[in-house]
């Protein structure tokens, strides 16, 4: 089938209109009126990825990071952006981004539901019409009451994480979370003035996260690939289920950094 017919059902889904103004979204590299059989899903267009689905022999690589975020002005192989478009283009290979778009029509209720939150509302709005309200994360009530340790460790397991960074009281106790995936920084007083007491995001860089529990909330940093991974497996069933006679693949999920 033709890749503007695979857009056609993405943007239906996950309508562009929703990213945020500074995004970038949409077919980033490709013909829409190429022929698609093999769709090779990842977080992030990287050497790695991109060998894979070269590998897989894929006619669309469909990512949630946009490859391309801000102009260029040369595309040569003497840069690893410009190595990279050029690959695709000489493998066939179409690439689409939905970011900030399924960030606020996808993922914030995916990760809400890994977390098992209930009575969930927008962390923060940036969308209304006709009195419905979207936006990126969500805030709700925890599955239990639990400690601060014991609401990491559920992270943990939910996400299925080696580790996650948490500032904080660890024998807090916890009944309602927010949670944004990626780099949530912005999004601590959102958290706050939701009445959450533990914002579960990623990238919190050393000060947010020790003045956090001073500011009357803990944080639970899982990564900002380790809550957003999700895309890839969530993405792989939406697909199959529209297309079942297409082949899809992801990127197995491994965290793009080594602990030593």
């Amino acid at each position: 089938m033709k890749c503007k017919e695979i857009i056609q059902t993405l943007e239906r889904l996950y309508p562009p209109s929703f990213a945020e103004d500074w995004d970038n979204v949409g077919l980033l590299v490709g013909d829409e009126e190429s022929q698609i059989s093999r769709i090779f899903l990842a977080l992030d267009v990287t050497d790695e990825t991109l060998h894979a689905a070269v590998d897989f022999h894929a006619d669309l690589m469909i990512t949630h990071h946009p490859m391309i975020f801000s102009g260029i002005k040369q595309v040569n192989a003497g840069n690893y952006l410009g190595r990279r478009i050029i690959k695709m283009i000489k493998e066939n290979i179409a690439c689409y981004a939905m970011h900030t778009n399924f960030d606020i029509c996808g993922m914030a209720d995916l990760s809400a539901g890994y977390l098992q939150l209930t009575d969930t509302s927008v962390l923060d709005v940036t969308f209304e019409d006709s009195g419905r309200a979207e936006g990126i994360g969500r805030v709700g009530t925890l599955p239990r009451r639990m400690t601060l340790r014991e609401c990491a460790g559920f992270v943990k397991k939910a996400l299925n994480l080696s580790h996650v960074t948490v500032y904080g009281d660890m024998d807090q106790s916890l009944n309602r979370a927010a949670v944004s995936t990626g780099s949530g920084k912005s999004m601590v007083a959102k958290a706050i003035s939701s009445g959450a007491e533990v914002l579960v995001t990623g990238d919190i860089d050393y000060h947010t996260g020790i003045d956090a529990p001073s500011r009357g909330i803990a944080i639970i940093d899982a990564g900002h690939y380790g809550t957003e991974a999700m895309f890839i497996d969530f993405m792989r069933q939406v697909l199959a289920g529209e297309y079942p006679q297409l082949i899809v693949e992801g990127m197995p999920v491994k965290e793009p950094f080594t602990w030593m």
